[in-house]
């Protein structure tokens, strides 16, 4: 099954500082490209755990007794590694993207390429899809999904448009979505703000900004001490979260200081953000947006 080329696949591992019989967890499995790197990267004592809720993925599971996948969220990475025993771990990746597997399967909904029934669930199982985000959402649900996670300054006028249309007949595939909001792609900007208009259903169907949170906020008790944290985000609402909790330990706001003003937070950065070079840029193109945060235990 075609998945995508790994992004910063030896930035993103060489920040986790690997020790041959450490315990590491990929909380984003899809093709398994750095997992296999990791494994690669392994002695024969070491572990590596995996996490992907979606079912596609698991045909990708790797045949190695240091291996084992989770098909979960890895929104629950602390629960599940207890069923392995596993309490603390040495250093955990995460690649926050779509993997191109996911925009390439035509009727899984997430690519504004192909003309398929509103879906975009990960794991598909869950209940909540892009068709009832957009058939039953309110007119204030939907203009805050697409103002806070497409950032779309129409964000108002798009959704009145779509309650105004599914009246009528529901909106049931991605290009009856397009032809609704037709009046607000004008022809040179129509990829970038369609991209905004699937990006911001996609967040929301599968909670991931929730998700994220959920799972930044049990990194600091999971890693070891001297323990990483290596992280690629693709958009800025993403990567702000990732930022602010490495440097604040919050989502939000600034932390509690002491009487000479200090204060502690449980993670340290790494080096500067990473950025792709223009050569990987130009044989991967996924990798354009992609920012990779590296922290550890301070």
């Amino acid at each position: 099954m075609e998945y995508h080329n790994p992004v910063l696949l030896c930035e993103s591992i060489d920040g986790l500082d690997l020790k041959p019989d450490g315990v590491y967890v990929d909380v984003t499995f899809g093709g398994g490209g750095h997992s296999k790197e990791i494994l690669n990267r392994l002695g024969e004592n070491g572990k590596l755990f995996a996490f992907d809720q979606d079912k596609d993925a698991q045909a990708n599971a790797i045949d190695d007794e240091r291996f084992v996948l989770i098909p979960e969220n890895f929104r629950f990475i602390k629960r599940f590694l207890r069923f392995y025993g596993i309490k603390k771990v040495d250093g955990v990746l995460a690649d926050l993207g779509v993997s191109s597997h996911q925009f390439d399967e035509a009727e899984r909904g997430f690519s504004t390429r192909f003309d398929a029934d509103l879906d975009m669930r990960m794991n598909q199982k869950d209940e909540l899809s892009a068709f009832a985000v957009i058939n039953k959402y309110s007119e204030e649900q939907l203009s805050a999904v697409l103002f806070n996670y497409g950032e779309l300054r129409n964000a108002r006028a798009m959704a009145k448009k779509i309650v105004e249309a599914r009246v009528e007949e529901k909106i049931k595939t991605s290009f009856e979505l397009k032809t609704v909001l037709k009046q607000f792609l004008p022809a040179a900007k129509e990829h970038k703000i369609l991209a905004q208009i699937f990006q911001a259903i996609r967040i929301e169907v599968n909670q991931e900004i929730e998700v994220l949170k959920e799972f930044l906020s049990q990194m600091p008790e999971l890693l070891n001490e001297g323990g990483r944290l290596s992280v690629i985000s693709y958009h800025s609402l993403e990567d702000r979260l990732v930022k602010r909790f490495i440097r604040n330990g919050l989502f939000e706001g600034e932390p509690e200081k002491d009487f000479y003003g200090n204060f502690e937070v449980p993670l340290k950065k790494v080096g500067k953000m990473i950025i792709p070079t223009k050569e990987e840029i130009k044989i991967n193109n996924r990798a354009r947006s992609a920012k990779l945060r590296i922290a550890t235990i301070a």
